[in-house]
């Protein structure tokens, strides 16, 4: 029989996930140092990322739509932001001023999502066979910021690869 989970596991959990979320929106403001090694490792955990979401489209087709749309709401939102990111160096480091407002809006956009989601208690029956409950519209988002990161991190590393 397996032990009890603790009463203030989920509530530290949350809290986690919450401080986690916030050290992400806060790289949307402000200059950003640009770190050659991390934006590589960012885009091969985007592309796995985007890979297996791009299986869970194959294997649970009444999603596939929704995130195939915020996929490429996401390439165009990522291309859009890279338009409007300011490049420059500062005491001698390259770095960017992302735009604060596209990145913003699609992670608060998709935490409200799964709060609606969590509210409405879909997190608390389990998975169904098959994925029965998945949502196209939350897989929808995850694939629009999914794409919308892996092409804000391949428009940094080529905009940046090779500026003094």
């Amino acid at each position: 029989m397996p032990a009890p989970m603790p009463t203030y596991l989920p509530w530290l959990m949350t809290a986690g996930f919450g401080w986690m979320y916030y050290r992400r929106l806060r790289r949307h403001f402000g200059w950003q140092p640009w770190q050659p090694r991390r934006t590589l490792a960012r885009i091969v955990i985007l592309v796995l990322v985007a890979a297996m979401l791009g299986l869970a489209a194959a294997f649970v087709p009444h999603v596939a739509a929704g995130m195939a749309v915020g996929a490429l709401a996401g390439i165009a939102l990522g291309w859009f932001g890279l338009k409007h990111t300011r490049f420059d160096a500062r005491e001698g480091r390259r770095g960017y001023t992302p735009n604060p407002w596209i990145g913003g809006a699609l992670s608060l956009l998709l935490v409200a999502r799964l709060a609606w989601r969590w509210q409405n208690g879909a997190f608390s029956q389990g998975m169904a066979p098959g994925a029965a409950n998945a949502s196209p519209l939350t897989l929808g988002l995850a694939a629009a910021l999914v794409c919308y990161g892996l092409t804000q991190a391949i428009g940094l590393h080529l905009s940046l690869r090779y500026k003094p």
